[in-house]
């Protein structure tokens, strides 16, 4: 199960549970109101009867409605059994579909039928450009290019358990970057729900909270049953508690993609180089120390070239130089994958100097490298604190 799919079942929970406190305080309000018209054998008394027991049948399906919305709550990010693909030990395989889960060393396939087939790379796995042009050579990627989103196609053999080892992946230009799209938008969200459920669990803390106040009201309406009102009023501070409570987790959800910069650096490159200085490791050695020690952080990494060569040599030089500082970051100082952003060369774009000049050239070669914090979860809405008003005899 991913980081997304805990949070949202554990939210469900949370919103399941404070429906069921709302539903509680009805029906001691019942039998407040009961106990209240039991010597009234009029008219007026039978309808006060029907009104509340109409109130408390609303409550109980609304209640039920949420039971059944959390418990619908499906896994993802694993393989589903009943759409597996098995692929025979030691057969050829050649399978075409689109990624839809993907780890460090393999990935899950769905192919054109709709089945599920994993995939394992390994050190001799090559990735290479699906072109239509027969008159050019076909461009390498790295495996860090495979992404949830993309269509590919994989060449290979069934192992023991039969997923399939990767010989060979082709990918078209076009298709991958439909997939970074998406990827650039879904992974920082994965990294800053994983932080959030430590702030939904202390919003389960305020529901329970609430839970202890709904069984003194139950015993303060079994000691006074003349205080009708004051169980009321218990009630509705109850119900405003648990709403102010759903507005936090409301808050707290909503500025999940709410990213501010903490720290960023600029590391440079010679011409037609991607290869790291000992001066570019340092730097790099101290933005990865002081990204350890932050709290709901993501890492990004953009590359540039300067105007020295051809358009399409500058954009491939510039991602291969924001390729070499993730590779460091995650080799040397072992900063999760989930933690960076997709790195992107934009090759000659977004000059920060004049490129007529070797200076300006010389700072224009560089890739950026910022630590995002997410505002949302350093920064939460302040715990619900409310005063309870005083009850009457």
């Amino acid at each position: 199960m991913s980081q997304s799919d805990k949070a949202l079942k554990q939210w469900g929970i949370v919103l399941q549970q404070t429906q069921w406190y709302a539903i509680c305080l009805m029906i001691v309000v019942v039998i407040m109101e009961l106990l209240s018209i039991t010597s009234k054998e009029n008219r007026e008394g039978q309808m006060r009867v029907n009104k509340v027991f109409g109130s408390v049948l609303l409550g109980l399906v609304f209640g039920f409605g949420i039971t059944v919305s959390a418990q619908e709550t499906k896994k993802e990010g694993q393989i589903d059994q009943s759409r597996a693909v098995k692929i025979p030990a030691g057969a050829k395989q050649k399978v075409r579909g689109v990624i839809v889960s993907r780890d460090a060393y393999n990935f899950i396939l769905r192919d054109m039928t709709g089945g599920d087939v994993q995939v394992n790379l390994t050190n001799l796995t090559k990735v290479e450009e699906k072109k239509s042009n027969p008159f050019r050579r076909s461009k390498n990627y790295g495996t860090t290019q495979l992404l949830r989103g993309l269509t590919i196609e994989v060449e290979g053999r069934g192992d023991a358990n039969g997923s399939l080892v990767a010989e060979k992946v082709k990918m078209t230009d076009d298709a991958l970057v439909v997939a970074r799209t998406v990827e650039s938008r879904v992974t920082p969200v994965e990294g800053r729900v994983g932080d959030a459920e430590g702030r939904i669990s202390q919003a389960e803390a305020n529901a329970q909270r609430l839970s202890g106040q709904l069984e003194e009201l139950t015993a303060i309406s079994n000691a006074a049953r003349g205080g009708a009102k004051a169980a009321q009023d218990t009630a509705d501070f109850a119900i405003a508690g648990v709403s102010a409570t759903n507005k936090r987790i409301d808050q707290i959800v909503s500025t999940l993609d709410d990213y501010e910069p903490k720290r960023g650096i600029t590391v440079n490159f010679k011409v037609g180089s991607f290869k790291l200085s000992p001066d570019a490791m340092a730097t790099l050695d101290e933005i990865a120390t002081q990204a350890k020690t932050e709290r709901a952080y993501v890492i990004e990494v953009t590359g540039f070239a300067s105007a020295d060569g051809k358009l399409d040599l500058n954009r491939r030089l510039s991602q291969q130089r924001a390729d070499a500082v993730v590779r460091y970051l995650a080799e040397n100082h072992m900063i999760p994958l989930r933690r960076i952003v997709t790195p992107f060369g934009y090759g000659v774009a977004q000059p920060i100097a004049d490129n007529t000049t070797r200076e300006g050239r010389e700072q224009n070669r560089r890739v950026e490298v910022k630590i995002l914090v997410n505002k949302g979860l350093t920064s939460p809405p302040p715990p619900v604190n409310m005063t309870r008003p005083n009850s009457g005899e």
